[in-house]
């Protein structure tokens, strides 16, 4: 029993040493100009489910949890945010190249139909932010309606 409580207060120090740990949080609350909102027009509908169900990891404009303040936690939703950033960021959207946005909107309507967006471990703690079938048909319609012009454009 001795050797378990020396764990747990060994646990409870590195625990407690996280915490000063300086946390990080990749917010911005201006809109860019290479924002998609300001490249495209993106119906108030469609804003609406992205900024609820995509934006906290794929832009700058994340929106933390209180949580995000204790580490691990605040290390863990930083590495995500990045790895979400790093593959689609609604906030450079305008900075692609005309072939590289063909390629994301085609893979936001495959991530949609494959249920693969929003990520279940999201989902499971911001409920709103599952998409009805009305919100999978406005997004994948617009997304359409924008390929079809960036077709023309190209």
């Amino acid at each position: 029993m001795n050797r378990m409580k020396w764990i747990i207060t060994v646990i409870l120090i590195a625990v407690i040493a996280m915490q000063f740990i300086p946390r990080t949080y990749d917010q911005d609350s201006r809109i860019k100009a290479t924002d998609i909102t300001r490249i495209y027009p993106v119906p108030p509908k469609v804003q609406a489910v992205l900024k609820n169900s995509c934006y906290d990891c794929h832009s700058d404009y994340t929106r933390y949890p209180w949580y995000a303040r204790i580490q691990p936690v605040n290390s863990w939703m930083t590495s995500h945010i990045n790895q979400g950033k790093k593959e689609l960021n609604f906030s450079e959207f305008g900075s692609y190249s005309g072939r590289r946005q063909q390629s994301k909107l085609k893979a936001i309507i495959n991530s949609i139909q494959d249920k693969k967006m929003p990520l279940t471990a999201y989902t499971l703690i911001h409920k709103n932010a599952k998409l009805t079938e009305t919100d999978k048909k406005s997004v994948i319609s617009w997304i359409e309606k924008t390929k079809d012009s960036l077709s023309l454009i190209n």
